[in-house]
């Protein structure tokens, strides 16, 4: 047997905790009766919903389930069947606790029924000193109603905050940054195939989740269409999940993981995060991009930006359904292609990957993340991508004639998930090298680091102020906005390799006038075009200018 102060209280860190048996008990009022519990001690946590004042013999018809049932047990004095019967009829009832006042009836706790509650795993307290009732179910009823208020309040407090954001035009994150503070612990936005599509909550504790996520997520609610599920991820251990979808059509789910509440306060605040980012994707937040989009350009410009360990991005990529085990790893930058466009020829071409728009700054660039089996020819499968999407953006004429075309930039194929970002770093510089070039620079449908020569260190070297300085020496002459047409005849003049019918007619001009004009630079400069190392030295200085500008 077990009295209630040899119970350590329940946990003060919960958020809204329930208000369980033990708390019940542990009232001032009730410690006045002198409580003991004689059966069930190890299920005092019990939620109660409501308190109940009963001495019929068949109480249990009358219940929902949660009542903590209160009686003096006058009804059932002397017929041990009745005895464990009752005991019975509130465990199927799924109450949370009988209550039992000693006195004339049972002057002594009766065995039947704490040999029954004990089977049954019903909580039975026995009050040693005579109690009003009363005073217990007013009580206990002020504080649910006081607790069902402050429910009802958080509920429009998060409401209102969610709202507020939407109505602001705040991108998703802001609104699952926001649920996870209210509900403190992660959340994750899934679609229907499991796949996360975005998360929230603190860093460590969402990679703890993450990181066995598709067992988690098959094994909870892979095959239970009702609200909770089973196994490791059950609303009773604070997994609570709510549907999105809107038209009678479902989309995805965003998951509490591991909410420390109670669950119907978990399920009120998963009910309003669904409502609000329902809300959110009706409206086209984010500039219109899906959210499968915008995870994964948040997981790509985190591997891109080498802030956050690769390693501790990889079950983020494993979760938002990359393959990653025993994979060769192709890290791509392409300029000029739409995102959908890629991701749909990646599929038509049967490649996984993920894909993104990076930079932010309306650039064109999308970084394209290749993932292929080890036995596949990585070279031959991304050349194969790169002529399809070349010869597809020329025939849809959204290619300018003078240029060579979408531009796929490529690092070397990575074998090891930790080598990833600096292979996208590597693609991004390659893009970046040839992303103004001049219409004679003759580019490979897959262009990587050796085919950028000189433009490529010019432009590793750009922010260098001796490159700076040396640039600005250079071409000091030719500077100034009204000299802007000599320096493009410079730019096509040098990139042609100094073959003057080509410039000419590339700028539409006769060559007597074509002549005029780089003599006017060469007076501007003070070299002499003919000399090779003044030239070059021209060149670099102009590759370097330009780099600066980009």
């Amino acid at each position: 047997m077990t009295t209630v102060s040899d119970r350590p209280p329940a946990p003060s860190n919960s958020p809204e905790p329930p208000l369980s048996v033990r708390q019940v008990l542990a009232l001032e009022r009730v410690l006045a009766g002198e409580p003991e519990v004689v059966a069930g001690a190890g299920h005092l946590d019990r939620p109660v919903r409501w308190v109940h004042v009963a001495e019929a013999a068949d109480v249990g018809v009358m219940l929902n389930g949660g009542e903590m049932v209160l009686t003096t047990g006058v009804l059932l004095a002397g017929d041990e069947e009745k005895q464990a019967e009752y005991i019975r009829s509130l465990h199927r009832a799924e109450a949370a606790a009988v209550v039992l006042g000693l006195g004339r009836a049972f002057p002594r706790p009766p065995d039947v029924m704490r040999r029954a509650a004990e089977r049954c795993g019903l909580p039975l307290v026995v009050l040693h000193r005579p109690f009003p009732f009363a005073e217990l179910t007013e009580e206990v009823q002020s504080r649910l109603v006081r607790r069902k208020f402050a429910a009802v309040s958080l509920s429009e407090s998060v409401r209102t905050t969610l709202t507020a954001l939407i109505t602001a035009g705040a991108p998703l994150q802001a609104l699952l940054d926001e649920i996870a503070q209210h509900s403190a612990c992660p959340v994750v936005v899934t679609n229907l195939a499991h796949r996360v599509l975005a998360t929230a909550g603190e860093r460590s504790a969402v990679d703890d989740v993450l990181r066995d996520w598709e067992r988690i997520a098959r094994q909870a609610w892979g095959h239970h269409p009702g609200r909770s599920g089973t196994g490791g991820g059950s609303e009773g251990d604070g997994w609570i999940r709510a549907e999105l979808g809107g038209r009678g059509e479902r989309w995805g789910r965003i998951v509490l993981c591991g909410h420390r509440g109670d669950i119907a306060t978990g399920r009120l605040l998963a009910d309003r995060a669904a409502e609000a980012l329902v809300l959110h994707r009706m409206l086209g937040g984010a500039a219109g991009r899906t959210w499968e989009e915008q995870s994964a350009q948040g997981l790509l410009t985190d591997l891109l930006s080498g802030v956050v360990p690769a390693r501790q991005l990889l079950p983020r990529a494993r979760a938002a359904g990359l393959p990653v085990n025993r994979r060769t790893f192709v890290p791509l930058v392409v300029r000029d292609g739409e995102p959908a466009e890629l991701d749909r020829l990646l599929r038509l071409l049967g490649l996984r990957g993920l894909v993104a728009e990076i930079g932010g700054q309306g650039d064109g660039s999308t970084a394209v993340l290749l993932s292929l089996a080890r036995d596949q020819d990585a070279d031959a499968l991304t050349e194969r991508f790169a002529v399809r999407l070349r010869t597809e953006s020329h025939r849809a004429g959204t290619v300018e004639p003078h240029r060579a075309g979408t531009v796929v930039a490529a690092a070397d194929a990575r074998t090891a998930w930790d080598d990833v970002p600096a292979g996208l770093r590597e693609a991004r510089h390659v893009a970046d090298a040839v992303a103004d070039s001049a219409p004679a620079f003759d580019l490979p449908a897959v262009v990587r680091l050796r085919d950028v020569h000189l433009r490529g260190l010019v432009r590793l070297l750009r922010d260098d102020p001796h490159v700076q300085s040396f640039a600005e020496r250079e071409l000091n002459g030719l500077l100034c906005r009204a000299d802007r047409d000599l320096l493009a005849v410079l730019r096509t003049y040098l990139a042609t390799g100094r073959n003057k019918s080509r410039t000419a007619q590339l700028h539409h001009v006769s060559r007597p006038a074509l002549y005029r004009r780089l003599e006017a630079i060469q007076a501007r400069l003070g070299v002499d075009l003919d000399d090779f190392e003044q030239a070059a030295s021209v060149h670099i200085a102009l590759l370097a200018h330009d780099a600066q500008q980009q």
